[in-house]
């Protein structure tokens, strides 16, 4: 089984931001709003999780890269409270 692939170009690379993967995954924490807690998922998400401690500092560098992407290009969960929820 080849290994998904979905590329997103940041800071001069293309990151592979498949679903679960370390770039997602920092993706996702800064777009839900929680503090910056690097793992990632050997499958997709909730499958085969790999802590900050088991990673690789290349899939931390990704993970963090992809908490960077969504907070400068990316937005935020609106959890309501606002004019229109």
């Amino acid at each position: 089984m080849e290994e998904e692939f979905y590329g997103i170009e940041f800071e001069g690379k293309v990151w592979n931001a498949r679903h679960g993967g370390p770039f997602d995954r920092g993706s996702a924490d800064s777009y839900y709003g929680r503090p910056e807690d690097p793992h990632f998922y050997t499958g997709k998400t909730g499958d085969g999780l790999v802590t900050a401690d088991e990673m690789t500092s290349f899939e931390m560098f990704e993970y963090n890269a992809g908490y960077r992407y969504n907070e400068m290009y990316g937005d935020k969960k609106n959890y309501g409270g606002g004019r229109y929820d």
